[in-house]
């Protein structure tokens, strides 16, 4: 199974061998090379298919940092192939998009990275057991959704909607993860399966509920639910490939997945129930009532996907209700929800994928997605028409289209609520499906508004348009039209997905529950779900009809009282407090921070020792101090107290010298010959590098003048000796605990190495050793740039 592995990095390495290859194959559009990733990741999981069906689950272990019980373990079950496919499957589809959305003025190369990038990282997130693994690449997503989201970072829209989306995804994601350390306090294990299993042992801890709380804060805010959706909207600055990957089928889903995938550990806690079904029931409602406001078809679609998203929560929310101790009777009543959440989960990225196109389409074609300068487009591009028929009247749910079926199961999960006497439902259950009835009206209507305001009516160029109203490359249409014929497919043939994708799923959500195989219907007879459906196409077209009344109802909600408002205003009050904050001590001069780190230093130990009476130290072991090390320390005294009174640089830094070379002398002493020639090479470096630098900066232009001594800098120098020796004097006399050069003592048994200064540096503290290094590498790169760039311009002043 080492190919599972390969398989979730296979992008990543494909992301890597573009910036080879990019320029060597500049005469094609890259998107061509792109293509074959997700294609060949699709056709291996498909081949596990008949393995998950049968109730196994693929799993592979690779150590990474064993101590701390944090293994790359990844693992393939029902709820996981779902995702796969769906990351892999539409990532076909909007790659062959881009490669006729995008042209080759664009910078694909940087384009197709950050798309691979993203898509790597959400096979990590679905495919990882080990939480700490799948919270690295739950961030992954974020930043390369940042990425994405920023590609036409000209746009001022697209950078305030990156910053926004990673602002409030990457503030989900710290929440995410301090759950995630609570569920490791309390069921001593990293790993979900783990977890899952032995949920029983800690559903009585104190931390139960708030790793729950925190979890959904992680999920919510990656599936932008409310008050958190204010983020998807504003992403829409994307390209429309980005859109319709991003936001309709993969990173948006995330959340899904991660409610999905915990839902056996909380499960049955009326917690979990009321927040999971209670906010994901209002963003479906507030989220389609916001939709119909808007005049932009990709703000129209973005509140439209957070609104399904919330249908999908809901739903999750509402089959958690299965692992409720006291429900014993007839489980398919409560599992059937979770049965819709995942089949409207591949619903609704068939239809909204499919309607992404389409309006990016028109986008393309005509340059303006404003439905307000839209009109009479069916005459001129009936094949899009028609897809966007079908995508709408899906995601309105209307036969003869997939969204009809888990549609009306949806409404099923929502009457079956008031036969609840759990949870309070017996009350107030009713509202569940008077809320889903109203938002599923409003569905129908902004589902109207896609078709009929943008292909109907009359097609005026002159006043409506800035391109040319026209189908476009054949190229363009393939991947829409592959998603209508899915949408249209699922609904003929709906239970070969419900054999070979939703049932294994099942099993996965419901691990110590005999799941009853429900079975998908076209036809249900005349009963209260299809009485409501007809009451939302009669209400949906006369809303519809009357649609420039009903807006007048918006004018209750104007913008000034928007979260989008408190979060703009919360970030330019952070934004200006910081600025004002940072203006206080950021005085641009180096001798102003020395004196803020120097002040701080002081008055923290210093408070330490006083309020700890740590005050205590005695001389009566210490050995004494030798001739060579006293004429060492006048030598040490004297060249820093000549350094403040220097006249050149070059006289200070060779004074500098003195005191690196002095060390390096007590190493000699203290017999430590590695840290000696260690110190010698260093100080030989950076003095070395010290001169090059001074040497390029300008001349010393001031006068010299008499050197006045500063008493506050004085006393503050003073102060900061004075603690160093007072430190290492109290911590050399009041030992409480056994110094670990004891430890250390034993490096040839536990390194092999016989030299213990060579162990301590190149294996005890390999990491820190290494880290150093690179600093001083970059520190080098830094100043041979500056040498370069100053030659540079010389050379190019002696030409002009």
């Amino acid at each position: 199974m080492l190919s599972v592995n390969i398989a979730i990095f296979f992008p990543f390495l494909a992301a890597l061998l573009l910036l080879f290859i990019y320029k060597k194959v500049s005469r094609f559009h890259l998107g061509w090379f792109v293509l074959a990733v997700p294609t060949m990741l699709f056709i291996y999981l498909l081949q596990y298919i008949p393995t998950i069906v049968r109730g196994e689950t693929l799993t592979y272990v690779l150590s990474w940092i064993p101590s701390y019980g944090i293994n790359y373990t990844t693992y393939i079950d029902g709820l996981s192939m779902i995702f796969g496919l769906l990351i892999t499957g539409i990532g076909i589809l909007v790659v062959l998009y881009s490669i006729y959305y995008l042209t080759t003025e664009e910078s694909l190369v940087h384009f197709y990275i950050y798309l691979l990038l993203f898509m790597g990282s959400m096979l990590g997130v679905v495919f990882s057991d080990n939480i700490m693994v799948l919270y690295v690449f739950w961030e992954l997503t974020s930043i390369s959704s940042f990425l994405l989201i920023a590609f036409w970072y000209h746009r001022k829209g697209s950078r305030y909607g990156a910053k926004k989306a990673l602002l409030i995804t990457v503030f989900g994601g710290f929440a995410m993860l301090a759950g995630f350390i609570m569920f490791y306090h309390m069921a001593g294990t990293l790993s979900v399966r783990e977890i899952i299993a032995t949920v029983a042992t800690f559903k009585n801890h104190a931390l139960f509920i708030p790793a729950m709380v925190l979890l959904l804060l992680g999920a919510f805010t990656k599936s932008a639910q409310f008050p958190f959706h204010i983020w998807l909207p504003d992403a829409m600055e994307a390209p429309t490939p980005v859109s319709a990957y991003l936001h309709s089928a993969t990173m948006v889903k995330a959340g899904i997945y991660l409610v999905a995938r915990f839902t056996p550990i909380f499960g049955g806690e009326a917690t979990w129930f009321w927040a999971v079904s209670g906010i994901g029931i209002f963003t479906l409602l507030w989220c389609s009532f916001q939709a119909i406001r808007q005049t932009d078809l990709k703000a129209l679609l973005a509140y439209s996907t957070v609104s399904q998203l919330g249908l999908i929560m809901s739903l999750l929310g509402v089959g958690s209700i299965a692992l409720y101790n006291g429900v014993n009777n007839d489980l398919s009543m409560y599992t059937q929800a979770t049965f819709a959440a995942l089949f409207h989960l591949i619903n609704h990225s068939t239809f909204k994928g499919a309607l992404f196109m389409v309006i990016g389409i028109v986008d393309f074609q005509l340059g303006t997605r404003d439905i307000r300068r839209l009109g009479g487009l069916i005459a001129f591009m009936p094949v899009s028409f028609t897809v966007a028929l079908i995508g709408s009247f899906s995601m309105a749910g209307l036969p003869p289209f997939n969204g009809f079926l888990s549609k009306e199961m949806f409404f099923s999960a929502m009457l079956n609520l008031q036969s609840l006497d759990i949870f309070s439902l017996d009350s107030i259950g009713v509202l569940f499906p008077v809320l889903a009835w109203i938002a599923s009206l409003f569905t129908f209507v902004y589902s109207l508004i896609i078709v009929f305001k943008t292909f109907f009516g009359t097609y005026v160029e002159e006043e409506s348009t800035v391109g040319f109203a026209e189908e476009p490359k054949v190229g363009m249409l393939i991947s829409p039209i592959i998603l209508a014929i899915f949408i249209i497919g699922i609904f003929f043939y709906p239970n070969g997905v419900n054999k070979y994708i939703l049932q294994p799923a099942m099993a996965s959500i419901y691990p110590f529950l005999q799941v009853p195989e429900l079975t998908i219907t076209h036809w249900h007879g005349f009963n209260t779900e299809i009485l409501m459906t007809l009451a939302i196409v009669v209400g949906g077209i006369l809303v519809y009809f009357a649609l420039d009344q009903f807006k007048v109802i918006y004018r209750i909600f104007p913008d000034r009282w928007s979260f989008d408002t408190l979060y703009a205003a919360t970030v330019e009050r952070v934004d200006t407090v910081s600025a004002r904050l940072t203006s206080l001590y950021m005085s641009r001069y180096l001798r102003h921070y020395l004196i803020y780190i120097f002040v701080f230093l002081v008055i923290s130990v210093s408070a330490v020792i006083i309020f700890t009476n740590s005050f205590n130290f005695t001389l009566a072991h210490d050995r004494p101090v030798r001739l060579f090390e006293w004429l060492l320390v006048f030598v040490m005294i004297a060249a820093a107290i000549a350094i403040l009174f220097a006249k050149s640089r070059l006289t200070a830094i060779l004074l500098n010298g003195v005191l690196g070379f002095s060390i390096a002398m007590f190493f000699v002493l203290f017999r430590a010959p590695d840290l000696a020639l260690t110190q010698l090479v260093i100080e030989t470096v950076t003095t070395v590098l010290f001169l090059l630098c001074f040497y390029f900066l300008p001349k010393w232009q001031e006068k010299v003048q008499e050197t006045k001594i500063d008493m506050k800098r004085l006393l503050l120098s003073i102060a900061v000796g004075a603690i160093f020796v007072i430190t290492a004097l109290t911590v050399n006399s009041e030992r409480l605990f056994v110094t670990i050069s004891t430890y250390f003592e034993n490096a040839y048994e536990l390194t092999g190495g016989k030299n213990i200064v060579n162990t301590i540096l190149a294996d005890f503290r390999a990491f820190d050793t290494m880290l150093e290094v690179i600093v001083l590498f970059i520190s080098g790169i830094g100043v041979y740039s500056l040498i370069k760039i100053r030659q540079r311009k010389g050379a190019k002043d002696i030409e002009d």
